[in-house]
């Protein structure tokens, strides 16, 4: 299927298909003309990779990953270099988290303080 096609079928502009080829997460054949020929199984592999970077994943993980990542269903077949970048990616995330809630009651202590003050100016 040429490009058009699987913009239409996933959703995905073009420009981002390239994009996904430029990383290396898509690897279209070329034709005799040189247009982009894609696999019948490549949408499948798009809305893995849409999922993959919706969970926030990077490019760079999503390459080492989609090896793994066969057949339609959802899921990976666990390499031990998916668990291993899973882990890693969990790991970052709580750290965010707990990052996001001492800032937020850092935010809020000083939100307090300020409503405060406005209380006395009253």
């Amino acid at each position: 299927m040429l490009i058009g096609e699987l913009s239409r079928q996933t959703g995905v502009a073009h420009r981002l298909l390239r994009y996904y080829e430029e990383q290396g997460l898509l690897c279209p054949d070329r034709d005799t003309s040189g247009y982009r020929v894609y696999a019948p199984d490549t949408p499948y592999v798009v809305a893995r990779i849409r999922g993959m970077l919706a969970a926030g994943l990077t490019t760079d993980a999503i390459r080492e990953m989609l090896p793994c990542a066969t057949g339609a269903g959802p899921g990976i077949e666990p390499c031990p270099e998916v668990l291993r970048t899973m882990a890693a990616h969990l790991e970052r995330l709580d750290t965010d988290i707990e990052d996001l809630r001492r800032r937020r009651a850092a935010l809020a202590e000083f939100r307090e303080a300020t409503e405060a003050r406005q209380e006395r100016v009253r």
